[in-house]
């Protein structure tokens, strides 16, 4: 019979529950309720708990309150999606309860399995029963039970938390709906069992390979607009030219309709939008002229930038050989002029990047629904931008605790984020950044206009299933809306028209489509066409954005 367990001890429970983890990830991946082709939760936990293992492998015969720092800043640091971030902040919460003791017991376990709840719940602005959170609870209320009623002997007090904590889990399809629908039990729940019972195994004696590799995400980076792609970029149109312009006259929609047909003649990657007395604009084009000829039409111009794309490419070019020449990460901006405000955006898909740059992003995190970013790369990202002020624009339900949890590590700096469920809210919130605004008023505002964007987007299914009444075979393809699953079917046109009809409840004006890397322009044009004949009275954009996996990204505002 075991009564305590030490930092030796400690250390090997948590790195047998971290390699338990990463041995069932894509298992738990597979118990997502969409059926998607970028089910992360597994693989978000795993890299989360390995950024922790990896500082925890690290350390030479560690005391208790190194090793709890180790554990807490290493899975803070490396959190991605909900799912890492709420385990990093169970682990925080639970290490802040026996950092300070060199041998804990029952009762100081029962209280740490107390504050790494109240931690996890805290950290969650609308916390779900049902999910990873429940399940916690549920090991924390046993753990208290245990202790209150005299329990010392710390196998017992394992085995009877995870037991019970296991029955949570099997009941969270009781909870949740939809997850009795798609026949599975939470996959974060699952993904907290899995480290538990890994933990449980070192504490039994069982011998496990404790070996740490770095944990490398897939497809991932963090980069200023992708310099790998635009490497072996065809530069078609050399000026990117952008400005702002301030109408003399009103601006009623078939003007705004010729001059985006102008502006289609002589370039591309074209962003024209009206608010009021002042049109934002961004085109890239071979002769700046023409476009800033014609916009003068309509008024006075101001905030004017023309840059060289084909100069910048060169340059890239350059500084990517001589950065793979030293084999070393590209170092922060140091020498760049200092902003009162900037902006980082979570963009997937060189034209999506290109947008996003056009309208005056200072950073892209590359990832998304595919990749989800950790909050060390939030923080990276961060200190690469040069100003007082900084935008963190998520563009993704499951990144948006990530970007909250680094902004809540910069003392330096004031970091908003806005948080952008799409990239279409991400587009809107920047769009409706005014420099002469005051930060509390342009906070506001982009808060506010983003409620207005309904978005759908275009996948595949990965496997059967049944959600919101629906029938889903592997294979078909899913029209996926702000609340859930709007069409399926065989037939993508079919599937992406019925997409929108259901997104257009309400008034909009404004229809934008964003076509990914795997949609011909042809196609996309096909459907523009079919859609701008079905809604005459909306606005409608087609632009090019190279997202992987969805087919179409569709926005209603």
């Amino acid at each position: 019979m075991a009564n305590t367990i030490d930092a030796k001890m400690f250390a090997r429970m948590f790195l047998a529950g971290a390699k338990n983890l990463e041995a069932k990830k894509e298992w738990i991946n597979e118990l997502n309720v969409f059926p998607v082709p970028d089910g992360d939760t597994g693989t978000n936990m795993t890299l989360t708990i390995m950024s922790a293992a990896k500082e925890v492998s690290a350390l030479q015969n560690p005391d208790m309150a190194s090793l709890c720092k180790a554990i807490s800043s290493g899975s803070l640091r490396g959190a991605r999606g909900n799912s890492g971030v709420i385990l990093s902040q169970l682990f925080r919460g639970f290490t802040k309860g026996v950092r300070d003791y060199e041998e804990v017991d029952v009762s100081i376990l029962a209280d740490a399995f107390d504050k790494a709840v109240e931690t996890a719940y805290k950290a969650v602005m609308k916390p779900k029963e049902g999910t990873i959170l429940t399940v916690a609870k549920g090991g924390a209320k046993k753990a208290r039970e245990l202790a209150d009623n005299g329990e010392e002997d710390l196998g017992v007090f394992f085995a009877e938390v995870i037991k019970h904590a296991d029955g949570v889990l099997a009941k969270t399809p009781e909870m949740l709906p939809v997850l009795k629908q798609a026949g599975v039990v939470d996959s974060g729940g699952q993904g907290l069992m899995q480290v538990l019972k890994g933990a449980y195994d070192a504490f039994s004696g069982k011998e496990i390979d404790l070996t740490i590799a770095e944990a490398k995400a897939p497809s991932m980076g963090s980069t200023q607009i992708n310099m790998e792609a635009q490497a072996q970029a065809d530069i078609k149109f050399g000026y990117c030219t952008e400005f702002i312009i301030m109408l003399n006259r009103n601006f009623n929609i078939k003007q705004e309709m010729d001059f985006k047909a102008y502006l289609e003649s002589i370039g591309d990657s074209i962003v024209v939008v009206a608010d009021d007395d002042v049109v934002k604009v961004h085109v890239h084009t071979n002769d700046p002229g023409l476009a800033i000829q014609k916009a003068l039409k309509y008024g006075a111009l101001s905030n004017m930038k023309i840059d060289n794309m084909r100069l910048e490419h060169e340059e890239k070019l350059f500084k990517m050989s001589e950065k793979q020449k030293k084999e070393e990460p590209e170092l922060p901006q140091e020498d760049a002029p200092k902003k009162e405000v900037g902006f980082i955006a979570v963009s997937a898909g060189e034209g999506i990047h290109d947008i996003f740059k056009g309208l005056g992003v200072d950073y892209i995190i590359e990832g998304g629904q595919t990749m989800n970013p950790s909050t060390a790369d939030m923080l990276d990202a961060i200190e690469k931008v040069n100003a007082d002020t900084v935008y963190i624009l998520p563009n993704n339900k499951n990144i948006i605790l990530a970007a909250d949890q680094a902004a809540h590590m910069v003392e330096n700096k004031k970091i908003i984020v806005i948080p952008t469920k799409t990239v279409p809210q991400g587009i809107t919130a920047v769009i409706n950044y005014v420099p002469d605004l005051s930060i509390e008023e342009n906070t506001d505002t982009m808060m506010e206009e983003i409620k207005a964007v309904s978005t759908g987007q275009v996948t595949y299914a990965v496997r059967d299933t049944v959600i919101d009444d629906k029938e889903i075979k592997q294979g078909d393809y899913m029209g996926i809306g702000d609340s859930g699953i709007l069409s399926s079917g065989p037939d993508m046109l079919e599937v992406t028209l019925k997409m929108v009809a259901d997104m257009m409840a309400g008034e909009k004006e404004l229809i934008s489509i964003y076509y990914g890397s795997e949609v011909t322009e042809k196609d996309a044009e096909s459907l523009s066409g079919l859609i701008a004949e079905k809604y005459p009275e909306c606005d409608l954009e087609l632009q090019y954005g190279g997202q992987p996996i969805y087919y179409y990204i569709i926005s209603a505002e």
